[in-house]
């Protein structure tokens, strides 16, 4: 009888460890079920947040690439700005350059006038000089000539400037 004893409490205890076995299992099993369910919700609300994203996606997509496009055209105008600007630049370093030739010449004719003024004053001043010499000579020359002319002549009176003879 021991024996039966010991089978219906092995037996019991089998039982025992498979009710337990199938009651852990059937609990992990509704876990599972509610966890399933959850991310499902919770996929269903991303998928909806998504769909509600896309159209906004959209949007930004097509006003990146219009102000891509007005990038585009910024930089083509920059480089044409650039360019003209370089030329620009060209232009005037060439008109410095020609400003200052022309400032050189400018200077060197005003030297060169100031020279010839110079030069001019001095030739005036020699032939003043030389216009007075020569007053001088006539003069002297008249004198000795009225000393030798008749006073009794009127024209000789007159171009010696002597009295009339008394």
């Amino acid at each position: 009888m021991k024996f039966v004893v010991v089978l219906f409490g092995l037996s019991l205890a089998v039982m025992a460890a498979m009710i337990f076995q199938t009651l852990r299992q059937e609990l992990e099993f509704r876990n599972s079920k509610a966890r399933r369910l959850e991310d499902l919700s919770v996929a269903k609300r991303e998928e909806k947040v998504i769909d509600a994203i896309k159209p906004q996606i959209n949007e930004l997509k097509t006003n990146l690439a219009s102000v891509m496009g007005r990038m585009d055209e910024l930089k083509k105008r920059k480089a044409a700005t650039e360019k003209t600007e370089q030329g620009v630049k060209k232009d005037l370093d060439a008109c410095g350059k020609t400003q200052e030739s022309t400032e050189k010449n400018k200077k060197d004719v005003m030297n060169s006038i100031a020279k010839i003024k110079a030069d001019h004053a001095e030739e005036k001043a020699k032939a003043e000089e030389q216009l007075k010499s020569l007053k001088q000579q006539i003069l002297d020359r008249d004198k000795a000539v009225c000393i030798f002319a008749d006073p009794s002549i009127a024209e000789a009176r007159r171009l010696c400037g002597m009295d009339a003879p008394h």
